[in-house]
């Protein structure tokens, strides 16, 4: 290789790292990071859902009053499945707020009637309800690992389109615009649920582990928004 050959390969390869040190490949490469993310917080309220049409069979045996509480889960349900949130809409604040409404009203409806179905020793002691309260019990906290991860993939993203260089890249080249993370607004929300799975006990909600670590998360017995 002669000395003109070998300078402009060393000049490619300068341009190369002074493109990605611009951004030009990390600020998409974190953008669809935090979309997949987003793809498993979706996931994880589908499969919360999901579970609803087994409650509903469940409340058979219940009174009246829970019966009028799980017309209000059904509902809500609809209202959250109807509400999605594609991948171009995490940068839209407006959208994320409507989404995590619908999320929140599902999650407070599925608390309340979880609390009320506790006070039947009957219903408490079929294997369907008990399978039902634990499979209720992992998917919050399957929602709460989900939303976690999400976003921290969006404070990475948004950290990186705001600083130097890949700002460069970021605002001139992709246009790019911070990503909206996931936040509750209902005190004790990003808590994860505990409930008592004991056969004479009762539901309750306990902070979990990790509890202060700044990651919202919808909760069995608090509102998920």
């Amino acid at each position: 290789m002669n000395i003109r050959s070998f300078g402009r390969y060393a000049i490619v390869a300068l341009a190369s790292l002074g493109l990605a040190a611009c951004g030009i490949n990390s600020v998409p490469t974190k953008e669809e990071a935090a979309k997949a993310k987003w793809a498993d917080v979706q996931a994880a309220f589908q499969e919360r859902a999901n579970l609803v049409p087994n409650l509903a069979e469940v409340a058979k045996g219940a009174a009246e009053q829970e019966k009028a509480i799980l017309t209000g889960v059904v509902e809500a349900r609809a209202k959250a499945t109807s509400i999605q949130l594609s991948a171009d809409d995490l940068n839209d604040p407006a959208k994320m707020a409507q989404f995590q409404q619908a999320q929140e009203q599902l999650g407070a409806g599925l608390g309340r009637l979880l609390a009320n179905f506790e006070r039947y020793p009957d219903l408490k002691s079929i294997a369907n309800y008990q399978m039902l309260q634990s499979q209720l019990e992992g998917q919050e906290n399957r929602i709460r690992i989900a939303i976690r991860d999400y976003n921290e993939a969006v404070r990475d993203y948004n950290t990186t389109i705001r600083t130097f260089p890949d700002i460069i890249g970021a605002k001139i080249i992709h246009g790019a615009k911070p990503m909206v993370p996931y936040e509750a607004v209902t005190p004790g929300a990003e808590v994860a649920p505990t409930l008592d799975m004991t056969p004479n006990g009762s539901a309750t909600a306990a902070p979990a582990a990790g509890a202060n670590d700044n990651t919202p998360a919808p909760a069995a017995t608090a509102a998920t928004n």
